[in-house]
């Protein structure tokens, strides 16, 4: 019978390693998770020309959301403990946990008018670099000799334009044609 005791206590101590594991892999993934947000964040904020106002506001949505972050390391705290006692947990709750602060983490940075500020600096910035390399690309164009996008524009102008006078000559034709018919 102490043969038994003895191997249900090391499945015990086995699974409560592999549970401590798992569970200090999934903290530290966290914490690099969390890290990686965070110096994306700073990054964004001070490459940024954010307002003072849009700065503090974007701050208290980062303090916010590492409030939702160390409240699920506290859920996560709290469940492994449960399962060291016994309790059956789905391994999915974890991920569940991680899955639902990310995603209000993200709602408390993305809500805030820094963010929105940012992402407009950075779409303007876009846009513009994507002007220049449009311009660079219709002068390399025009220098090799072909037709450039203005080209092409300008030749459907005046193709409409000559459509349209076509038009109106066609009409009084027909008019000129009915009044000699009559």
């Amino acid at each position: 019978m102490s043969d038994k005791n003895a191997d249900i206590g090391a499945e015990y101590s086995e699974m409560i390693e592999e549970m401590n594991e798992a569970v200090a892999e999934s903290i530290e993934q966290n914490m690099k998770a969390q890290a990686a947000f965070v110096e994306s964040w700073t990054e964004a904020m001070s490459d940024s020309m954010v307002e003072e106002n849009e700065l503090a506001e974007g701050t208290e949505g980062y303090n916010q959301a590492t409030e939702v972050w160390m409240d699920a390391a506290e859920r996560m705290f709290e469940r492994s403990a449960d399962a060291a006692q016994g309790e059956e947990i789905d391994p999915t709750e974890f991920r569940d946990i991680w899955l639902q602060s990310a995603n209000e983490a993200a709602k408390e940075i993305m809500g805030t008018s820094a963010f929105a500020a940012a992402n407009g600096q950075l779409i303007q910035s876009m846009l513009d670099m994507r002007q220049q390399a449009d311009d660079v690309g219709q002068e390399t164009i025009a220098e090799l000799g072909f037709p450039t996008r203005d080209d092409v524009d300008e030749v459907g102008e005046r193709l409409v334009e000559l459509e349209r006078r076509q038009h109106e000559v066609e009409e009084k034709l027909d008019r000129i044609l009915e009044a000699i018919e009559e």
